[in-house]
């Protein structure tokens, strides 16, 4: 496992956070959100003001300064690498092919409103049928397969306007 993780403060500045840089910082802590901090010398106020653990989201505020600090670690960029983001299906606005197979059924039209969960193409792959849902709701902008058609790992299928 590393020892650093990437750090984003207030959606404009990424920085790689040390883990031996990090035990070397000096804080005493005040109350269970508020620290005096020393580092190089220099003395910060600091109060935790919202913090989600699992979220791995802090909003902190130093010496009157408030600060949004998203830090991440390797299982995040794992999840990110793979597509499987959270939240990330909700901004989808195309589908493409998990695998390679056969376009067996499009059970959608251009212009079709569809919720999230409906289905929209059935893909037979390794002789078994893969029902393709909406991973949000939506409305069909182009469909670019059709019934019958043999696509492979990544192709477009779907586009969502």
């Amino acid at each position: 496992m590393k020892n650093s993780y990437p750090v984003k403060v207030n959606d404009n500045f990424n920085f790689e956070i040390d883990k031996k840089d990090a035990l070397k910082v000096d804080s005493l802590e005040i109350s269970d959100t508020e620290f005096h901090v020393l580092r190089n010398n220099n003395s910060y106020k600091v109060e935790i003001i919202k913090a989600s653990f699992h979220q791995k989201n802090y909003t902190v505020k130093v010496n009157n300064n408030t600060y949004n600090v998203d830090i991440s670690n390797e299982l995040d960029a794992l999840i990110k690498e793979m597509g499987f983001e959270i939240g990330a299906t909700k901004k989808v606005n195309e589908i493409k092919a998990p695998m390679p197979g056969l376009i067996l059924d499009i059970q959608i039209e251009v212009g079709q409103e569809v919720k999230e969960f409906d289905a929209l193409i059935i893909l037979e792959a390794m002789k078994m049928e893969n029902t393709l849902t909406s991973p949000r709701d939506g409305i069909i902008k182009s469909i670019s397969v059709t019934n019958g058609e043999t696509v492979n790992k990544n192709q477009l299928l779907i586009e969502f306007e």
